[in-house]
């Protein structure tokens, strides 16, 4: 505990508060030099709490030296962030401090954005060569999607392997795209895919679920930023990681069940095969644009990565690489999805 050695009321404290009211009860103290906020959040699920200050002159900052409840924040009392202004050169007093909760989507993993080296030279073909690649933040979903989500959303249920926590599979890209709109309209979200017939166009800046680019999903099967540099999705050992054609047992497992790579994220080795936005083009490599490259504008297949139940350990690199005709539907072949941060 750290003895207060006065206390006073900061110039103006002001909470954005959600319809909900997430942020309520809001106190400060100064102790030790610190500004320390205490507050009461609302709601279900977890936030993350970001805080801005504003001085008497009108500029608003962003403080960087601070610690506390601030990351994946519970509902609950008391939760308490500190701020040390002094550190970062500026006054104690004086200060104008906003909170913002912003739920974090549920099973989901932030994928801080980074710089990656896609591909693998030692490869096949269409992995070469290897290439530097840019790519923004974004959420992924912890697990493949679920036939239990499926058929919230869709009313049916077309997989082959019968089990509310297996991947969902028998199901064609197109119908993935329809299912991620949908499932945006049902949460309040913005759908990111415009459909009209067999034409279907992305905004990329909307919130609502889309497929990962094949960029993303690289490197987020990598680790992302946190990456350890592991062959496939969390490990060299293939099967602490993945369930694949020697211990599968010619079938889906239910998802969760393997260990997780280095975001928390599950089955991005084996299980299904994950669809992806990107036309497949096995010479892309040698042309892609260096930041958030979202694949060819056209083709004949949509491109699959993660390999499957069914697969030897080469198709179950992080950088292993297959296609499949959009109308096409596999016993082997599921999918997750990402929402721009």
């Amino acid at each position: 505990m750290y003895r207060v050695s006065r206390m006073f009321m900061l110039c103006l404290l002001l909470a954005t508060l959600s319809s909900a009211q997430t942020i309520t009860n809001i106190r400060q103290t100064v102790e030790n030099g610190r500004i320390v906020i205490k507050y009461d959040l609302n709601g279900s699920g977890e936030y993350d709490i970001k805080l801005t200050a504003t001085d008497k002159t009108g500029q608003t900052i962003t403080p960087t030296v601070i610690a506390g409840e601030i990351q994946s924040v519970s509902a609950g009392r008391d939760h308490f962030i500190w701020w040390e202004p002094q550190m970062e050169g500026l006054a104690l007093q004086g200060w104008t401090v906003e909170l913002k909760a912003k739920a974090i989507p549920k099973d989901m993993v932030f994928v801080k954005g980074g710089t990656f080296q896609m591909g693998n030279n030692g490869g096949s073909a269409d992995e070469k060569p290897v290439h530097k690649v840019m790519v923004n933040d974004f959420w992924m979903g912890k697990y493949e999607v679920t036939q239990k989500e499926w058929r919230e959303i869709m009313k049916t249920n077309p997989s082959y392997f019968k089990g509310d926590n297996l991947p969902v599979e028998q199901v064609s890209w197109f119908e993935v795209v329809d299912f991620c709109n949908w499932k945006s309209q049902k949460e309040g979200l913005s759908p990111c895919y415009t459909i009209n017939g067999t034409n279907v166009s992305c905004n990329f800046r909307a919130n609502g679920y889309r497929l990962p680019t094949e960029a993303e999903w690289e490197y987020a099967a990598r680790g992302g930023n946190q990456g350890l540099g592991y062959k496939y999705a969390g490990s060299d050992n293939l099967k602490e990681v993945g369930w694949y054609g020697s211990n599968s047992g010619d079938r889906t497992h239910p998802v969760g069940q393997k260990k997780s790579n280095e975001l928390g994220s599950y089955d991005m080795t084996g299980n299904v095969w994950e669809w992806c936005w990107d036309w497949y083009d096995s010479e892309y490599y040698q042309k892609s644009p260096q930041s958030d490259p979202q694949g060819p504008s056209s083709g004949n297949s949509r491109v699959l990565r993660g390999g499957s139940w069914g697969g030897g350990p080469v198709y179950v690199r992080c950088a292993g690489r297959n296609d499949s005709r959009p109308f096409n539907r596999n016993g082997n072949v599921g999918f997750r999805f990402v929402r721009t941060k």
